[in-house]
């Protein structure tokens, strides 16, 4: 079942990289409290993801946090180091928390789970956005296939 609107964010263990090197985080302490902005992209550094996704919550940031969000978070079914360096590449700074969740339980316990074995990518996470607050799902915004209208930060923006 895919989430949706009123739901809890499911408990999971993510993974993001600290000064001191890979860290478990649990969607918890990630989503638990506040209002926070998720974003989950098919791959770090395919296209669209690379190029217009990230690159505009980036643009974003500010004018996000203005409206009141705690905190940004990227999320893919991607190895911590992956998402490290792709956030690296994309000047992501402090602006926005690039988490993995590797063997995608997290984006399965959402029922948002991409099949991408026929591009050989396996399995992944469908592009999507989401509003949470205090660990309660606000809005989901999923894109059709091949598309990107409702995820990206402009939308996003628009719905805060």
């Amino acid at each position: 079942m895919t989430i949706k609107a009123g739901d809890k964010i499911p408990a999971a263990t993510l993974k993001v990289m600290t000064p001191d090197g890979p860290a478990n985080v649990s969607t918890a302490e990630l989503f638990g409290s506040g209002k926070v902005v998720m974003f989950s992209v098919p791959g770090a550094f395919t296209p669209t993801c690379s190029a217009r996704h990230l690159p505009g919550f980036v643009d974003h940031a500010a004018a996000i946090m203005a409206k009141g969000v705690d905190r940004i978070v990227c999320i893919a079914v991607n190895d911590v180091f992956v998402m490290n360096a792709w956030g690296k590449s994309a000047n992501v700074g402090d602006k926005i928390v690039m988490a993995a969740d590797g063997n995608g339980d997290f984006t399965r316990a959402l029922g948002l789970e991409l099949d991408a074995t026929g591009f050989g990518m396996g399995r992944r996470g469908q592009r999507f956005a989401m509003i949470t607050e205090n660990g309660v799902v606000r809005s989901v915004h999923v894109e059709a296939p091949g598309e990107f209208k409702v995820s990206g930060a402009d939308y996003v923006l628009g719905q805060l």
